[in-house]
């Protein structure tokens, strides 16, 4: 039989014992590691936003040839596709009949004119009355008149060229009888060519006198052309709320034809900015957001309000701040609370001449 002192010994062994298992640290999951992203800082940036729309092309100046009268045509002095100068013939009527109307009508102008001398030496010695002067001095002026309309008439059987330009195809021959609805020809001014596009009225302030606009076609791919707003008209559409402006485009290849489709940009003025990549917007529903991140590596959901996107970027109105670091790359693996590291360094670019402004909008974040 055990002694009393031996059960005391074992039983505050067992107690020492217990107390030295609670007191061991428990095993627990390791701490999770950061996220792989790539961020970046957000800085004002000079950017200049574009309006952009559909443009027709009008010419300089445009007219669809027509003759006066009806008659038969005797001679056509142009063809197709002809470069013309103002006032050169392009087409002749027969004028026969009105050749010899028109020497008839000389003739009796040639006649009174001589018996009107007559008759004023005779008043002027009182030999004629008055009257007879009078009456004479009508007929002369009205075979002078018969004169003018006979001229005129012969005219209107030459058809010349209003002004320079590029005729179109021709649509008459000789001997056809020509009437004042048969088109003749089209002449095309195509020196300058105008640009009309429509563009919304929130946009109206941008849109002033000497503007510079830039225009592309799928006639010639890659190839952009320049000009300036000429005009904008003086009403917006009530229906539309769109206003129609008028732009002005040299052409000294000719190259820009009338009635052509092209996409017009205009460009704002240059501002400051703040300017993110597009890939770092996320975009919900309609709303929109960013991964902010904060001093100790943790990412939380930034509300934005994004405006204009182009190339890529995205301007943000609201939501940001200069100096706010953002990720921009990776943000479909985040979520608020998450901790994330620069795992690669976006190297900064140096603009080139021909990128736009707001290229190089956030700068890469240094750990």
């Amino acid at each position: 039989m055990a002694s009393p002192f031996l059960a005391r010994a074992v039983v505050l062994a067992g107690v020492l014992g217990l107390a030295a298992c609670k007191g061991e640290p428990a095993a627990g999951p390791s701490a999770p590691s950061a996220i792989p992203v790539t961020m970046g800082v957000v800085q004002p940036v000079a950017w200049s936003d574009t309006v952009q729309a559909l443009g027709t092309a009008h010419a300089r100046e445009s007219v669809t040839l027509t003759a006066k009268i009806s008659e038969i045509v005797d001679q056509v002095h142009f063809e197709s596709g002809q470069h013309v100068q103002a006032g050169q013939p392009l087409v002749t009527l027969r004028v026969d009949a009105q050749e010899a109307a028109l020497g008839e009508a000389e003739s009796t102008l040639a006649e009174a004119e001589q018996q009107y001398r007559r008759l004023q030496g005779l008043a002027d010695q009182q030999l004629v009355a008055r009257s007879t002067l009078d009456a004479q001095r009508a007929l002369r002026d009205v075979a002078a008149a018969r004169v003018r309309q006979m001229r005129s008439d012969i005219r209107d059987r030459h058809v010349r060229a209003p002004f320079s330009g590029v005729l179109g195809i021709r649509q008459i021959s000789p001997g056809a009888l020509l009437t004042p609805n048969s088109v003749i020809a089209t002449l095309d001014d195509l020196s300058r060519v105008y640009v009309d596009f429509q563009v919304p009225e929130a946009a109206l302030s941008a849109m002033v006198p000497g503007a510079r606009v830039t225009a592309g076609t799928t006639a010639w791919p890659g190839e952009q052309f320049t000009g300036e707003v000429e005009v904008v008209d003086a009403r917006v559409d009530p229906t539309t709320r769109a206003v129609t402006v008028r732009a002005n485009f040299d052409n000294p290849e000719g190259k820009l034809r009338p009635g052509m489709l092209l996409d017009v940009r205009l460009f704002r003025p240059e501002r400051q900015a703040l300017v993110v990549p597009e890939i770092a917007v996320v975009q919900v529903g309609r709303e929109s957001f960013v991964y902010r991140v904060d001093a100790d590596g943790k990412v939380e959901q930034a509300a934005v309000r994004a405006g204009v996107r182009r190339d890529g970027l995205a301007e943000i109105v609201e939501g940001l701040k200069a100096g706010d670091r953002i990720v921009v790359d990776g943000t479909g693996k985040l979520r608020p609370g998450v901790v994330v590291a620069e795992v690669e360094a976006r190297p900064a670019r140096t603009p080139a001449k021909d990128d736009a402004p707001g290229e190089d909008a956030v700068v890469p974040a240094r750990n």
